[in-house]
């Protein structure tokens, strides 16, 4: 073999050796990305519980504030808010790992003692709104 040859045979194993580590680093960072967005699926991202928590906030003050009003369509505009509410808390029970029925349909108002249990279960679990 001429020392060119072996120089060929030397540079294209050199190539393929890096191709492999890089092929193999591709693998692992695939993997790690599919594992942290498994992760996120099953356990929730915990900005967006925050979010939740928040937007249950704000909707349980409209409410209120729609409770103490006179203003005109006053009924509509607080069977609107409580769907809202009522979706946003099935919502947030099943992030807490609650087994809940979601809403049959976007205006569907959950019973009072129905929407009571699941505030005092969020609430035994720790979350505030």
């Amino acid at each position: 073999m001429t020392l060119q040859l072996q120089l060929l045979i030397a540079v294209a194993s050199a190539w393929g050796l890096v191709g492999a580590v890089a092929l193999t680093c591709a693998a692992v960072r695939a993997r790690n990305r599919r594992r942290e967005y498994e992760r996120r699926m099953r356990d929730g991202d915990p900005l967006d519980t925050l979010v939740l928590q928040l937007r249950l906030g704000q909707i349980a003050a409209e409410l209120r504030r729609l409770a103490e009003s006179h203003d005109f369509a006053t009924a509509h505009h607080t069977r609107a808010a409580q769907a809202a509410y009522d979706a946003l808390l099935a919502e947030a029970c099943r992030r807490a790992g609650l087994d809940v029925p979601p809403p049959a349909a976007a205006t569907h108002r959950t019973e009072e003692s129905e929407r009571l249990r699941e505030e005092l279960e969020l609430t035994s679990r720790g979350w505030t709104w």
